[in-house]
């Protein structure tokens, strides 16, 4: 009798699970409450600063360690981050990210002192950073490309602003309400992230091994890409409130520092991926180990003919131009108009809205409208918020200023973020989802950061000249520099986030023309147009692991 033949195994990384639509709709409903968490979890420490700078007795120039200290650590790891889920499993990531997101956040609420709280904040962006890559891979893996993947990605990139809303809108109101005070949003965090905790482990399908024949990490580009990536967030954070500002002497050796490890970083991916393309170097590579496979390979940044690397720019100028807005009219509500934690709230609820909103045209146009017009429409609007700020006047009512820019501030974020998460799914391969996910947030933490810089040095520039102008001698705090000068930094501060959308328009407008729809399902050899995504595609499907003869083509 004939021996039965074996039934081949599926491959994790290109077979879709078969689920039914509640289970699916669960997945999609967890991956987008850890959005949440990740969000709240920044936007919530951000309205109650004035209020625990006061309950720890922290001074104002200090209190931005406790932003920055989750933006260095979750923006920092997340390409090491993403890469060990692609390896791992990302489940397992996606399980730790949220775990740590909760126990940190309650670290964070039985803080004492600025040290401490600087550090939970600092290990609470660690869980961050394993999150988001993690669900993105997730998402891009259970769902191939169709209008379910458009409504997935839509539906988590939602996430953003409603995590902004749960931070901001419920954080002000517990911090001014209750007994707790600040305290009760980290412990409402630690209870949301044990929610997502649970619900991961039942919802998520079971990690499956990577089908990569060389699963090693490449731990020295690890080192050198975070190195690099810490020094620079730390002086894009501490530069303006350093003793000597930016002139300060570990300021400037940090910079360079940070410089000189990601060029060297940049370096050894080349060096690497030259080798690992090579079979006759790459079978002596894997004698040698620190001669493993790239973190992550350049030629990524090369898909479709450069426009890879041109939508991640966008990513990056498109936060620099959000997130600057978005802090800066906090501190012009709180600090300039002496709002109110709630009554900063209520004005920024169109915000969280209009974001809820954005992320439902974007599920229902993006399979029939060019990304390019979603895009350009975005960061232009997005500019447009930061406009309204620059040329505001102090007692107009809220209507003619604060409320159309509360409306139109998100619609870039969630265009971006949409539009650009589900072209980067499609076009990058199955085993490398969530590094490419997590690429695409370092560029927006990246740019948060930057963003932040850039329009406090304005900022600050502005105050002092202006102060000085008016025989004021402005201490750290700023607080006795005069109205007008506030004022005038405050709107200075607001061009700069102005320039940052309109160049993000000018790049999408430029290079993103040809780019097409990216939310259905189409035959996805239409996006290999260029000599690294082929190449790539066809390392892929000549099977990693030396069986697959005839891998699925790339999401």
């Amino acid at each position: 009798m004939a021996r039965p033949e074996k039934q081949a195994e599926p491959n994790p990384h290109t077979d879709v699970v078969e689920r039914s639509v509640w289970k699916s709709i669960a997945l999609v409903a967890i991956c987008t409450l850890s959005m949440i968490v990740n969000n709240a979890c920044s936007s919530s420490a951000s309205i109650a600063l004035p209020t625990i700078g006061e309950k720890l007795h922290i001074v104002q120039y200090k209190l931005q360690w406790i932003l920055s200290a989750y933006a260095l650590s979750s923006g920092c790891l997340l390409l090491l981050l993403g890469r060990l889920a692609d390896l791992y499993g990302r489940k397992r990531m996606f399980l730790l990210g949220v775990a740590c997101l909760s126990v940190f956040s309650l670290g964070c609420g039985f803080a004492q002192n600025e040290i401490t709280i600087d550090v939970l904040r600092g290990l609470q962006g660690v869980g961050g950073a394993a999150v988001i890559p993690a669900s993105l891979g997730i998402l891009a893996h259970a769902f191939p490309p169709s209008p379910a993947r458009a409504i997935a990605f839509s539906t988590f990139a939602a996430g953003a602003p409603i995590g902004g809303a749960i931070g901001i809108l419920v954080g002000g109101v517990l911090t001014q309400l209750t007994a707790a005070t600040w305290r009760s949003v980290f412990f409402l965090l630690a209870g949301l992230g044990a929610a997502c905790f649970v619900g991961g482990y039942l919802v998520i399908e079971k990690d499956v091994p990577s089908n990569e024949r060389d699963r090693r990490v490449d731990w020295l580009g690890a080192f050198l890409v975070t190195a690099g990536l810490v020094l620079i967030v730390f002086v894009l954070s501490d530069g303006s409130i350093a003793p000597n500002g930016w002139n300060t002497g570990y300021i400037i050796a940090f910079i360079v520092i940070g410089v000189i490890l990601l060029l060297l970083f940049i370096g050894w991916q080349h060096y690497l991926e030259k080798i690992h393309s090579d079979p006759d170097l790459a079978a002596r590579a894997a004698t040698k180990w620190y001669l493993a496979p790239p973190l992550m390979k350049l030629s990524i940044w090369t898909r479709m003919k450069g426009r890879m690397a041109v939508m991640l720019c966008i990513a990056f100028v498109e936060w620099c131009s959000f997130f600057s807005w978005m802090l800066w009219v906090q501190l012009y509500y709180q600090n300039y108009l002496l709002l109110t934690p709630v009554l900063t709230m209520i004005r920024l609820i169109p915000m969280f809205i209009t974001g809820c909103i954005c992320n439902l045209v974007v599920a229902l146009v993006i399979g029939r409208v060019d990304v390019v017009f979603l895009i350009i429409f975005g960061t232009i609007l997005t500019a447009t918020a930061n406009l309204l700020f620059a040329v505001i006047k102090v007692h107009a009512p809220y209507w003619a200023f604060g409320f159309p820019a509360a409306i139109v501030s998100v619609v870039g974020a969630d265009f971006v973020f949409a539009a650009g998460t589900l072209f980067v799914a499609k076009i990058s391969l199955p085993h490398e989802q969530s590094l490419a996910g997590a690429l695409f947030q370092t560029m927006t933490q990246l740019g948060s950061s930057f963003g932040l810089a850039i329009t406090t040095i304005i900022f600050n520039s502005v105050l002092t000249k202006e102060s000085r102008a008016a025989g004021v001698a402005v201490d750290k705090s700023g607080t006795n520099a005069p109205r007008a000068a506030q004022l005038d930094a405050y709107r200075a501060a607001m061009w700069g986030g102005f320039a940052f959308g309109i160049l993000g328009a000018v790049l999408a407008a430029l290079f993103l023309r040809h780019v097409g729809i990216v939310g259905h399902r189409g035959d996805v050899d239409a996006l290999i147009d260029d000599e690294a995504t082929a190449h790539a595609v066809g390392e892929f499907r000549a099977g990693d692991d030396g069986d697959e003869k005839d891998a699925e083509k790339p999401q």
